[in-house]
Formats: structure tokens, C-alpha cells, sequence
């Protein structure tokens, strides 16, 4: 008999306005007994049904629902969720590269996939749906006939949901590495090694908005990873791109893609990007343009007060390099450093810098990465580009 799960008086009210996580610390009681990971009925404290979603109980998200009517997760729902998804990404991206699912967003909780080219990157990330896993390969083979399927499940948040990490090819060719063209650029993605699925596809139209602001200038990319900002500076006719990263595999991606386009103008720098600011600082050097966009600070809310403290340290000598007029850009990929809380940091950074500091731009993630207004955990971006005087 497959689980139902009923709520505690009044905390249905999340759910009816389209949130879809249920805690455990919710729950009145659970009722009927199936596998972990298995399909179960959620219902309010007077009995109206809510939804279906993935039970877990090693989970503090107990359960997460994706079904609001009476389908059932059989092939045909993932099918027509991921082609769906896909057809809406279609309308608004040319280029063969971008996300296809976006988890909650395109109501396939814990499933992640890229497409990079002819091939398809995923993760998984909650149990329930790697009890889906072949369902899951046999609809993205139908559907795309990629050439090779990866998987990147080797994310510590899999842990909380009392899974192992894995990576590795699951379908087709043993690839490891492929190319993608990005707002005109080729690129070399390392499936296996690159961050996350491979690259970060959130970035992308923000990286192509630093263009304008880029011709004849100097350029510091901070945290530069694969080299999706140097690329587009260099590319938009920067004088002279430095790209720094303490990950020595992250900077031979980043000399491979200038290679690939004809790029000449990129000095790559491994180092520690707060010392190397602090030393930029100490020699007098400047620069007309300067791109801030570090990892995650943070994991959780707990930890939000030593990460604002970490971006306000780095916003501010980065605003201390750059010469009047010029322009800084900074991001934030934590969670839990709401788009308020990270322009209150900037304010704070600039009155501590001593400039004044006026903001031209203000984006959030790619439009590939829907944001459910109802979700507040799927809109994690923030962008600011700047100028400073």
C-alpha cells in the first residue's frame, strides 16, 4: 500500500501556493508502507489531496511534490516534462548548449540536465529520482539520440538523501570532453572534471553583457574558471584580459578555448584570488574592468554572516582597483544571499572603498534557469554590473 502523508492543521498553505517541499516537522502522520524513494499522496489536515512526490525519510525534506493531478510517474510523464522543457528553451536559445531541466523548476525535483552539443550531462540528486535513473536515460535517449549521456551525480547534497556520489558515462560514447558554441565562441567542455555538469551554463547572456563594456580596456577576471568572461573581454576587443584561478585545470580550459577562437590577449594567473587582489593592491596596479564571480560562500543560512563578511572583502579592493569610470562586475551564486542583501553588501563595499558607485545592470541567471516564483531556493544568482568613480 503506497504512503500517504497528511498534513498538520494550516500547513497546506505553502503547498497551495505552489511551493513543493514538504518537512517532516510538518507531518501529522504518515499512513501505508512502500520502498524509500517511492511515489506517495500528500493530503491536508482535513483530507483534501494536495499532490504526489518522492518520499524520503532520511531526508528533513520529507517529500517533494511534482504531481498535482492524477498522473502517475510512469515514462510518459517524464517524457513529456523533459520534451516540454525543452521546446520552451527552444523558443528563446539558438545555440546547442543549455540547460534542459532545471529540478523544481520544470517540475522534475532533484533531476538536473545539460546539453552540451550532442551530448547530454546529468545529475541526480534525491532519491527518488535515481529510482527513476533508467526511465530517466530511456526517455533522454528517445528524445535527443545524443551521442553520449555523463553523469555527474557527485555532488555532496546526495548525501543528504543517504546516496553515494557517482560520475561517469552511462550511455554511448566514452567521451570525456566535447564542444559547444557559447554567444559565438567554441568551447571546450571537460564533462568528467569542469564544475558542476561541466560548465556553468547560468552565466552565459551575463557573460555576453560585458561586451559593451569592454573594447580597449583591461580586464581582471577573478574566479574565472573555464574563461567565459576573458573569452567574451578578449573577444569584444579588450586591450589586455588577466583571468585568475587557484585551479591550475580550470586555467589550461581557459588557454584551450582562447586557442580555439584565435584569442592572444588572455594571461592566465593560478593563484589565490584574495591574496593576488590584496598584492595588485600593495603594487599600485589598476584596471579599467574587473569581474568578480566567486563560488558559493556559503551552503547554509548559518554560515551567511562569514560570507557576506568574504564578498564585501573582495568587492571592496576590487572597487579600490579600478580606475575612475571604470567598471565592476560582480555576482553571487549563494542561495542565501538574497538580491537585497548582496546590494546592501555592495553599498556597504563602496562607502568603505571611498567611491561612489552607480549601478547600470542588474540581472539574475539565464533564462534557461527558470526561477519559480513560488520556490525562492531556484532564483540564486545575482549580477551587477557597475560604474565606479
Amino acid at each position: 500500500m503506497a504512503y500517504t502523508v497528511t498534513l498538520k492543521k494550516n500547513e497546506e498553505k505553502r503547498i497551495l501556493r505552489g511551493e513543493s517541499w514538504v518537512y517532516a516537522n510538518e507531518v501529522l502522520s504518515i499512513e501505508g508502507k512502500d520502498k524509500n524513494g517511492s511515489l506517495c499522496t500528500v493530503r491536508a489536515h482535513d483530507g483534501r489531496y494536495l499532490g504526489k512526490g518522492y518520499i524520503n525519510h532520511l531526508s528533513k525534506i520529507l517529500v517533494r511534490i511534482f504531481i498535482t493531478n492524477n498522473d502517475v510517474d510512469d515514462e510518459a510523464l517524464f517524457f513529456n516534462r523533459i520534451k516540454y522543457a525543452d521546446e520552451m528553451r527552444k523558443n528563446y536559445l539558438s545555440e546547442n548548449c543549455y540547460r534542459v531541466v532545471f529540478a523544481e523548476s520544470d517540475y522534475l525535483p532533484g533531476l538536473i540536465v545539460d546539453r552540451f552539443n550532442d551530448v547530454l550531462s546529468v545529475q541526480i540528486l534525491t532519491l527518488g529520482m535515481e529510482l527513476k535513473k533508467q526511465t530517466i536515460i530511456k526517455c533522454l535517449v528517445d528524445y535527443f539520440n545524443p551521442r553520449a549521456i555523463v553523469e555527474r551525480s557527485d555532488s555532496a547534497v546526495r548525501k543528504k538523501e543517504g546516496l553515494e556520489p557517482f560520475k561517469g558515462v552511462i550511455y554511448g560514447e566514452d567521451v570525456t570532453c566535447t564542444q559547444i558554441i557559447e554567444n559565438g565562441l567554441t568551447l571546450n567542455v571537460d564533462l568528467l572534471n569542469g564544475q558542476k555538469t561541466g560548465y556553468f551554463l547560468d552565466q552565459k547572456l551575463n557573460r555576453l553583457s560585458i561586451r559593451p563594456y569592454c573594447k580597449d580596456k583591461t580586464v581582471l577576471d577573478c574566479f574565472c574558471n573555464a574563461g567565459g568572461f576573458a573569452l567574451n573581454a578578449s573577444k569584444a576587443g579588450a586591450k589586455k584580459v588577466y583571468a585568475l584561478d587557484i585551479s591550475k585545470q580550470a586555467l589550461e580550459q581557459v588557454n584551450l578555448n582562447a586557442s580555439l577562437n584565435g584569442l592572444t590577449n588572455i594571461e592566465t594567473v593560478e593563484c589565490d584570488v584574495f591574496e593576488k587582489l590584496r598584492e595588485y593592491k600593495k603594487e599600485g596596479k589598476t584596471f579599467d574592468l574587473i569581474v568578480l564571480d566567486p563560488p558559493a560562500f556559503c551552503k547554509s543560512a548559518n554560515e551567511i554572516k562569514s560570507a557576506y563578511k568574504g564578498y564585501k572583502d573582495i568587492n571592496i579592493i576590487a572597487m579600490k582597483l579600478i580606475n575612475k569610470g571604470g567598471i565592476l562586475v560582480s555576482s553571487s551564486c549563494t542561495h542565501f544571499m538574497s538580491q537585497q542583501l548582496f546590494k546592501k553588501m555592495l553599498s556597504e563595499s563602496a562607502a568603505e572603498a571611498g567611491k561612489r558607485v552607480k549601478l547600470l545592470e542588474e540581472r539574475i541567471q539565464c533564462l534557461d534557469h527558470p526561477a519559480l516564483l513560488s520556490a525562492e531556493e531556484t532564483s540564486y544568482l545575482k549580477f551587477c554590473i557597475m560604474q565606479v568613480d
